[in-house]
């Protein structure tokens, strides 16, 4: 049966006879019944629009053409939204693209406890309910030096959870220079403010002294916060408080002494060859109460948010109702745990975590790989100059601010200076839409494509010659 399209030529085929076809009957097998129909009904309504703006159109082409485009459709509605990108940025950590790669490690153990159930708040000796932070806990203060720990969800959700379970209703005392601002408008004002308690900025924006603390402490104080400012840096006539001697101060006025440190390496990144970072072992020696870092930075892991220090105030966050709605799951605790475990050997770390791999990796490797790229991208476009060229490479993610490590890049620039912004966003579009979408910059009217985090780089070639089909080229 088919259908009359009111005011063309062309006729259409009804759901039903679309739906006895041997295709279609393949398709609902793939996707079922109602997705297959909606797809159908949306063919037919697009088609059915096409017909009537065309006059005197021909007639439709047939069933054929309209099934290719309802198994396009249902191909498109199908695939997952989170997709695999190469990150050719030039920023290791980006927050956009998520963070840390995972190591294999971490990715079997994700893998283990997903498909099956497992003693995520059971513990297997006593035959009871368990703490799903004793996976955890152990190990983390093992590899720090803390009391105790715990885990939630990100860094934010731990500053969150010590500020409204040690100052609610009290004040906050931070340095000015310290109040930052994290992606997507995030400030850590803000955090304070719907943790229940009430800023009180102590110094100026560069310059802090530890007298400006003890001064601001008082009665109404519920703790003092230290936070690392690694989105920004600071520089020319500046003065920061050390840890430890806000710490002794914090002690000798019996207020808890919190240090919100970001990235948070579980390793001297200094002994690799790169920027030092504070690391949370550091921050604990020097008599931090607490401290709240990221997973997914430089540690290398999952998203998460870590809370090391005294056992007395981690029994009072775990005691917090807030703890149950910022808690981790089973599959971000066992990737976890197994970074730590790699964190717990350090002479294998470089070669295991992704991070730290592609961090550290030589420089004359990433030319090696820069040289290749070039070679290949060369010989599918037309129209762009190819070049490699010395890049530096951020770590991101705010680690290590103002400091870079160094790198080599592919820079793709149009040869015609004409029309030249408007090739560099279809070259850039041609990169986004291969079917690894690989994801570089635009830098001094070039695409560039940094190399230091290229490690598949024959998968990176491999779809290389579908830019020549593209509309990359300049007109």
């Amino acid at each position: 049966m088919t259908e009359r399209t009111t005011g063309a030529r062309g006729f259409l085929p009804s759901v039903d006879l679309v739906l006895r076809q041997d295709e279609s009957v393949a398709l609902v097998d793939a996707y079922g019944r109602a997705p297959v129909v909606a797809a159908i009904r949306d063919a037919l309504a697009e088609r059915r629009r096409a017909l009537r703006q065309q006059a005197g159109a021909a007639r439709d082409p047939g069933i054929a053409q309209l099934l290719a485009r309802v198994r396009a459709r249902l191909a498109e509605r199908s695939a997952p939204p989170l997709r695999r990108v190469f990150n050719l940025t030039g920023t290791i950590l980006h927050t956009n693209l998520g963070r840390a790669v995972l190591p294999q490690e971490a990715i079997d153990a994700v893998a283990a406890v997903a498909g099956a159930a497992s003693n995520l708040e059971y513990d297997l000796d006593a035959g009871r309910r368990g703490d799903r932070d004793a996976h955890l806990e152990q190990r983390l203060c093992t590899l720090t030096g803390a009391e105790a720990a715990t885990v939630v969800n990100n860094n934010a959700a731990a500053v969150l959870l010590v500020l409204n379970t040690l100052a609610a209703r009290k004040e906050v005392l931070a340095s000015r220079g310290e109040l930052i601002e994290i992606g997507g408008s995030f400030r850590l004002p803000d955090i304070m403010a719907r943790s229940g308690c009430r800023l009180r900025e102590v110094g100026t924006t560069n310059r802090t002294h530890l007298d400006d603390y003890a001064a601001a402490i008082g009665p109404k104080t519920g703790l003092v916060m230290k936070v690392h400012t690694s989105n920004y840096v600071i520089e020319g006539f500046t003065a920061s408080v050390p840890e430890a001697a806000l710490a002794r101060l914090c002690r000798e006025r019996g207020v808890p002494f919190v240090v919100d440190l970001g990235s948070g390496a579980l390793v001297d990144l200094h002994a690799y060859g790169l920027p030092h970072e504070p690391t949370p072992q550091e921050v604990i020696a020097a008599g931090a109460d607490l401290v709240t870092f990221s997973g997914d930075k430089l540690l290398g892991g999952p998203q998460a948010g870590i809370i090391l220090g005294r056992a007395e105030l981690v029994a009072l966050l775990k005691r917090n109702p807030l703890k149950r709605a910022l808690r981790v799951d089973k599959m971000t605790i066992a990737a976890l745990a197994a970074v730590l475990e790699l964190a717990a050997d350090p002479e294998r770390l470089r070669s295991r975590l992704p991070t730290l791999r592609a961090l550290t990796r030589p420089l004359e490797d990433v030319r090696r790989t820069a040289d290749r790229v070039r070679s290949e991208v060369a010989a599918v476009l037309t129209g762009f100059a190819v070049e490699v060229v010395d890049s530096a490479a951020e770590i991101g993610s705010g680690a290590a601010p103002g400091r870079s490590v160094p790198s080599a890049a592919v820079a793709i620039a149009p040869l015609a200076a004409k029309g030249r912004g408007g090739a560099l966003k279809r070259l850039a579009a041609a990169f986004r839409a291969l079917p690894v979408p690989v994801i570089g910059r635009v830098q001094d009217d070039a695409y560039v494509l940094d190399c230091r985090g290229l490690e598949d780089t024959d998968e990176f070639i491999a779809q290389l010659g579908r830019l020549a089909a593209s509309d990359a080229a300049p007109p």
